[in-house]
C-alpha cells in the first residue's frame, strides 16, 4: 500500500527473486511444487536448485535475467493453480473431501481460494502495467491470508487424521532438512562471492539490500524448519519461531524494499557471523584440550572425520572474516569478499559431502551381516 501510494520505494526484480526461491524450497524440502505435491528425489533436487539458483541471481543483479523470472512465475502460478484446480475436481478430491467432515470440508475451500488466487496473481503478472498497484497489494495480502488459513487447514487434517500425517511424512524420501538448508546456503554464498568478482570491477551492477534480504530469509527457514541459527542449534520452541518470523519479515523488507534496512542488518549478519564462527572454532577445538576415558589418545580417527573437522574450522574462520567485513567496510577488498564468500560456500557445500558420506558408513555399519 506504501508503494502505491509513492511512500516507499520498490525492487521489482528483488520481489520475484524472492518468490522464485520460497517456490525453489518448497519443492526440495517438501516436495510441494506449484503443480502439486510430488515425491522428493534427485530430479526435484536438482529442478529446484536450479530454481533457486535463478531467484538468488535474479535478487543480486537487476535485470540480469530480463523477463525470464516473470514469466517463470506466471508459469507457477498461472498453470499451476489452473493444474491444482482441474485435478482437485476432475481428480474426485473436492468430492471426497466434501464429504468428509467438516475439516475436510474447510481444506477443500481453502483449496479452491488458493489455486483460484494464484491463477489471479498469474494474470496480474502478465498484465501488470495495466493493473493499480493498489490492487496488486490487495490481491497478494488476500493470498497470503489463504495460505495462513490453508496451513491451519492442513494442521487441523493432520490432527484429525494423525496416521496419514505420518504415511505422508515418511514417504517425502530425499535428502533431510539440515541437509537440503546446506546445499541451498552453499549455493548462495557461492553464487555470491562468484557475482562480486564483476561487480567490483564495475561490470554487473548489484542489490547488497537484497543481497542482505536473502541471508535473513535463508536465517529464518533454517530457525522454523530446525532451529538452526548462525550461533548454533537451539529447541524449535514457539519463541525460536517467532524469532524465525521476524528475521523473515525483516528479509522481506530488505530484498523488496531497497536500502531501508542496510544498516540495521549489515550490523546484524556481522556479529551474527562472528559470533557464529568463534563458537565453532570453540567446539571444534576445546574437544582436543579434554581427556576422554572412554577413547585412547592414540586411537586413530577415520579419514573422513579428520577431514570434517578441518573443513569446520576453515568454516568457522572464514564466517568470522565475513562478519569483520561486513562490520568494517574496505577491511577485506571487495574482490577479495568474493573470493572469501565463494570459499565459504564451498567448504559448505564440502562438508555436506562428508556428512553424506558419515550417514552412508553409519547405515553400512548397522546394517546386519
Amino acid at each position: 500500500m506504501p508503494i502505491s501510494q509513492g511512500v516507499l520505494s520498490y525492487y521489482e526484480d528483488g520481489l520475484y527473486g524472492l518468490v522464485l526461491f520460497v517456490f525453489a524450497l518448497q519443492a526440495v524440502f517438501l516436495g510441494v511444487t506449484p503443480f502439486g505435491d510430488v515425491r522428493r528425489s534427485p530430479t526435484l533436487l536438482a529442478a529446484g536448485t536450479v530454481i533457486a539458483a535463478a531467484g538468488i541471481v535474479n535478487c543480486f543483479v537487476p535485470d540480469l535475467l530480463g523477463e525470464a523470472p516473470r514469466l517463470l512465475l506466471v508459469v507457477c502460478f498461472g498453470l499451476g493453480g489452473a493444474t491444482q484446480l482441474l485435478c482437485l475436481f476432475l481428480g474426485g478430491r473436492f468430492r471426497l473431501w466434501w464429504r468428509g467432515g467438516r475439516e475436510l470440508r474447510r481444506l477443500a475451500l481453502a483449496c479452491v481460494v488458493v489455486y483460484s488466487l494464484a491463477v489471479l496473481i498469474a494474470l496480474i503478472l502478465l498484465l501488470r502495467q495495466a493493473v493499480a498497484v493498489a490492487a496488486v497489494a490487495v490481491t497478494v495480502l488476500t493470498y497470503g491470508v489463504a495460505l495462513f488459513v490453508l496451513a491451519g487447514q492442513l494442521w487441523a487434517v493432520d490432527r484429525a487424521f494423525p496416521q496419514q500425517a505420518q504415511a505422508r511424512a515418511g514417504a517425502a524420501g530425499g535428502l533431510v532438512t539440515d541437509h537440503t538448508l546446506m546445499l541451498l546456503t552453499g549455493i548462495f554464498l557461492v553464487l555470491l562471492g562468484v557475482l562480486l568478482v564483476p561487480v567490483n570491477l564495475g561490470v554487473l551492477p548489484f542489490s547488497g539490500s537484497a543481497q542482505l534480504g536473502l541471508l535473513m530469509v535463508i536465517f529464518a527457514v533454517e530457525m522454523l524448519a530446525s532451529g538452526s541459527t548462525p550461533v548454533g542449534v537451539f529447541p524449535r520452541t514457539w519463541l525460536m519461531i517467532v524469532v524465525g518470523l521476524v528475521f523473515a519479515a525483516l528479509g522481506i523488507v530488505s530484498t523488496v524494499i531497497p536500502y531501508v534496512l542496510v544498516p540495521t542488518l549489515t550490523v546484524l549478519i556481522g556479529l551474527l557471523n562472528i559470533v557464529g564462527g568463534v563458537l565453532t572454532l570453540v567446539r571444534n577445538v576445546a574437544p582436543l584440550f579434554t581427556k576422554s576415558d572412554e577413547e585412547s589418545p592414540t586411537a586413530p580417527r577415520p579419514p573422513v572425520l579428520i577431514r570434517l573437522f578441518m573443513a569446520q574450522l576453515a568454516m568457522g574462520l572464514l564466517s568470522i572474516a565475513f562478519g569483520a567485513a561486513m562490520l568494517l567496510p574496505g577491511l577485506i577488498p571487495g574482490l577479495v569478499l568474493g573470493l572469501v564468500l565463494a570459499a565459504n560456500g564451498g567448504v559448505l557445500l564440502y562438508m555436506l559431502h562428508l556428512l553424506l558420506v558419515v550417514d552412508r558408513q553409519r547405515d553400512a555399519s548397522a546394517a546386519p551381516a
